[in-house]
C-alpha cells in the first residue's frame, strides 16, 4: 500500500493570526476534503464556543465541500493538565475535554485529540500516571456516548513526564482499555524519543489512528525542508504498515509560519508529492 496525498488533512495550525474563513478558503484551493481543527483562541476556543457557533462553523465548512475529521484542543500551552495534582486544574481540564467532545458531535467530527498531561517533576510519577489514566478514561467514555472516538499522543519529555514514547503509550492504552481510544503518531515526538515508525507499529499496530507528519531537528514542528527528518522513509514505512488513516501537518515550531501559513503548507504538500513520485518511479 502507498500513502496518498488525499490522506492529508487541511489544518489551521499557524492560522491563529488570520480570519478563519481565510484558512477555509486556502484549504479549498489546496483540494482538501477533510480538516483537523486546532482549538485555540480566537478561532475556536473550546470553553467559549457555543452550540450555535459550532453549528455555524460546520455550515461554513460543509458549504465549501469539506468535513471536520479531528478536533485538537490546545492543551500544552493552555492551562490544561488532566494529570495535575491540583484538583481545580484537573477537574477544569477534564471539563474542557468533555466540552470538546460535545463540540465534536456538533461539528460531526469523528475524532478528538488528547494528550496525557504531566505530574510535578519532584513527585513519583505513579500518582500522576493514575490521575492521567482516570481522567482520560472519563473523557473517552463521555466522548464515546456522543459517538466520538479519541486518540492519545505521546509528548516530548519537556512537555510531559508520563507518556513520551510508543511503549508508555501502549501501556496507557492497555490500562484504559477503551475500544474507542487509539494512538496518535507524531513524527517529532517519535524522533526526539529515538524511535521509528516501525517501532510504533511494533508497539501499537492497528491502534495507530492518526498521524502528525512534521519535520524537526529533531524537535520543533517545522515545515518539511526546514528540519532534518526523513520524510521519504516515514511515508514508505507508513505505507508498508498499510496505514490508511489521516495525516496532518502540525506547523507551529517556527513563529514565522503564522505570517504566511499557506506558503508553509504549500512547501509541505510539494515535499510529500516529490517523495511519493520518487517512490512510484
Amino acid at each position: 500500500m502507498t500513502i496518498t496525498i488525499d490522506q492529508i488533512t487541511g489544518s489551521n495550525f499557524s492560522y491563529q493570526h488570520l480570519p478563519f474563513d481565510r484558512f477555509l478558503d486556502d484549504m479549498v484551493e489546496l483540494g482538501r476534503e477533510r480538516v483537523e481543527l486546532w482549538g485555540i483562541a480566537p478561532q475556536l476556543h473550546v470553553p467559549h464556543m457555543s452550540v450555535e457557533e459550532a453549528r455555524g462553523l460546520r455550515r461554513r465548512i460543509t458549504e465549501r465541500g469539506m468535513a471536520v475529521h479531528c478536533l485538537t484542543p490546545e492543551q500544552v500551552i493552555y492551562p490544561v493538565n488532566v494529570a495535575s495534582p491540583s484538583r481545580w486544574l484537573r477537574e477544569s481540564s477534564i471539563a474542557m475535554f468533555r466540552r470538546a467532545a460535545e463540540l465534536c458531535a456538533e461539528l460531526e467530527a469523528p475524532l478528538l485529540f488528547l494528550t496525557p498531561g504531566r505530574g510535578f517533576e519532584n513527585e513519583p510519577t505513579d500518582a500522576a500516571w493514575r490521575r492521567s489514566v482516570d481522567g482520560i478514561g472519563e473523557i473517552v467514555a463521555y466522548a464515546a456516548a456522543l459517538g466520538v472516538s479519541c486518540v492519545l499522543e505521546p509528548l516530548q519529555r519537556v512537555e510531559s513526564n508520563l507518556v513520551n514514547d510508543s511503549t508508555t503509550l501502549a501501556r496507557m492504552l492497555d490500562e484504559i482499555a477503551a475500544p474507542t481510544l487509539g494512538a496518535a503518531l507524531d513524527t517529532v515526538a517519535m524522533a526526539t524519543a529515538g524511535e521509528t515508525v516501525d517501532d510504533y507499529f511494533a508497539a501499537l499496530g492497528g491502534r495507530i489512528r492518526h498521524v502528525h507528519l512534521i519535520d524537526g531537528r529533531p524537535n520543533g514542528h517545522l515545515a518539511w525542508g526546514d528540519g532534518e527528518l526523513p520524510l521519504g522513509r516515514y511515508l514508505d514505512a507508513l505505507g508498508r504498515h498499510r496505514y490508511d488513516g489521516c495525516l496532518t501537518f502540525e506547523l507551529f515550531g517556527d513563529g514565522s509560519y503564522a505570517f504566511d501559513p499557506r506558503r508553509a503548507l504549500d512547501r509541505c504538500f510539494a515535499a510529500v508529492e516529490r517523495e511519493l513520485a520518487a517512490a512510484a518511479a
